[in-house]
């Protein structure tokens, strides 16, 4: 499934130079941003993670006065990758973007503690302690862009993050970030796909511009593609109506899908007051409105330009910093709020009904389950999600995805998950008649209690080892489980005994080829049993505890 990854973090932390490091690509791309060392303007990569997944990176400027471009380039997101100085901890900027994608519910991703090169362990640990702080439920992981340090353990660490995350299915939506002309291709806008597909023909409108274009080309990072999908960074060649041509804020999309209002009715978040004037964040625009307060929660924002948005899309508002954010509960209100009605909408998502009664709302018309009351069209969307999501995995042995990856780690999953319509098996979920596909599968495989690993193709191997049949090392490749104990027992007593361990140490130490030491050391650090500091490793403290 197509992700996309943004960076975060104050000015000078290293994103770009991180980015750099881990993709190739230098994203400052202006003469200006080169020159004087800083990003200005959103720029963009693609990463390839050890499973052969990509991602598409935007990386954001860090400064102050480009916080509206951070903004616009984490919006549509589906991962961050929080970037913090080792040498200087976390800045006013490393808080403000972070609250900033709360706001815009971006809740994975991982944190670099960059330039760890340059400063003791020490010191490096404490920006490590804080970044951790700050992102508990974030894996933080020590880089350095200059000796390369750390980059395979944070490239692991993004795929782990970026295993499953599904996307609401919904109608084509791209909100553009940039337009320029190429000689033979004429007009390109570029942003990324927030949801549906692009394809060369397609025909679209551009709102709040009111204009139609025609497709003629698709590219992704730089490569032709027949088709775009949800998640990606992507490219798209117009021949637009009458010569126009869109502009950054416009969005890209399928024909009468989406409403263009001068009103949005909002589930607000942040000490703004009624009456307010304010720039709403949403998309790649900023749009100046005023607040028109409902009640405690409610809102309904009257903006001086129009907006294309759908419920559920998330916003920020700004001033001279960021004020808060909130919801879109109506996409297009009547011009006169309703209390009652903008009091129901707002049961989108799961909430007890005690706290429905608190807001003074009542529950007729509602669904519930366990103690929590949501609206039936939430519930459509979200079965309508699940199964999107299950059905992409069609093609792998094991179609199945554990609740977790379905609806997170929500308060209600386990209450409202058996209403969506699937067959559990274990710890998993699945469509309607679709069960794992290994079975009779891997028997012949000769996994004995020795090191070297045997070939095994990736997705079943992917399958076994979910079963517990045995451990991959790299892409193709594993062992038995009781060869991976055994190897794990050996680099733990070694470690207990000297306090770190070599490549050499360790592949004479098991008699193996430095080939199959360099495999394990990496699977090793990827289940965070060791800790890679220069040319050696030493154990992570819960593997030494452990």
């Amino acid at each position: 499934m197509p992700l996309t990854l943004g960076t975060a973090g104050h000015i000078d932390h290293g994103k770009t130079a991180l980015v750099e490091a881990l993709t190739g690509t230098n994203t400052d791309r202006l003469p200006e941003e080169r020159a004087r060392g800083i990003s200005i303007e959103l720029g963009y990569a693609l990463l390839e993670l050890p499973s052969g997944r990509r991602l598409s990176v935007v990386d954001v400027p860090g400064h102050e006065r480009f916080v509206r471009t951070m903004v616009a380039g984490a919006s549509g997101i589906d991962l961050f990758l929080l970037v913090v100085d080792a040498g200087e901890g976390p800045r006013a900027q490393t808080l403000e973007h972070l609250e900033i994608l709360r706001l815009l519910g971006v809740e994975r991703g991982v944190a670099a503690v960059t330039k760890v090169d340059a400063v003791d362990r020490g010191r490096a640990a404490a920006a490590a302690a804080a970044a951790h702080e700050l992102v508990p439920a974030a894996e933080v992981v020590g880089v350095s862009a200059v000796t390369g340090e750390g980059l395979d353990e944070l490239r692991a660490a993004l795929d782990r993050a970026a295993e499953v995350r599904p996307r609401r299915d919904a109608a084509t939506r791209l909100y553009v970030d940039r337009v320029f002309s190429l000689p033979g291709a004429g007009t390109v806008a570029t942003g990324t796909l927030w949801s549906g597909a692009i394809a060369a023909g397609d025909r679209l409108d551009v709102l709040p511009g009111g204009f139609g274009v025609r497709v003629r080309g698709v590219q992704v990072h730089g490569e032709a593609v027949e088709r775009a999908e949800a998640g990606q960074r992507v490219a798209v060649a117009l021949a637009a109506e009458r010569r126009r041509r869109p502009a950054r804020g416009d969005a890209l999309v399928a024909p009468g899908a989406y409403p263009v209002s001068y009103r949005l009715d909002v589930l607000l978040e942040g000490a703004v007051a009624d009456g307010a004037r304010v720039l709403v964040c949403h998309g790649t625009s900023a749009v100046p409105a005023r607040v028109v307060r409902i009640g405690d929660e409610h809102a309904q924002l009257r903006l001086e330009r129009p907006v294309v948005s759908a419920r559920g899309d998330c916003f920020v508002l700004r001033r001279a910093t960021t004020l808060g954010g909130g919801v879109v509960l109506d996409p297009a209100p009547p011009r006169h709020a309703d209390p009652e009605r903008v009091g129901r909408a707002s049961v989108a998502s799961p909430v007890r009904e005690e706290e429905l009664r608190r807001r003074g709302l009542g529950a007729d018309g509602l669904e519930r389950a366990g103690g929590w009351v949501f609206s039936a069209a939430w519930l459509a969307d979200l079965r309508a999600r699940a199964r999107a999501a299950l059905a992409a995995r069609e093609d792998e042995l094991d179609p199945g995805l554990p609740a977790s990856a379905l609806v997170g780690e929500a308060p209600w999953a386990a209450d409202v998950v058996p209403l969506l319509g699937l067959e559990r098996v274990g710890a998993r979920l699945y469509l309607p008649g679709r069960r794992p596909s290994s079975a009779g599968r891997g028997d012949e495989l000769r996994l004995g209690p020795g090191f070297e690993p045997v070939e095994v193709e990736p997705q079943l191997a992917r399958q076994l080892e979910r079963e517990g049949r045995l451990v991959r090392l790299g892409s193709g490749l594993a062992i038995s489980p009781e060869a991976y104990r055994r190897a794990r027992e050996l680099l733990v007593a070694e470690c207990g005994r000297a306090g770190t361990i070599s490549l050499a140490r360790y592949r004479d130490l098991l008699g193996v080829s430095r080939r199959v030491a360099q495999l394990l050391l990496e699977r090793f650090d990827s289940d965070r049993v060791t800790l890679r500091v220069g040319d050696e490793r030493r154990l992570r403290r819960s593997a030494a505890t452990g």
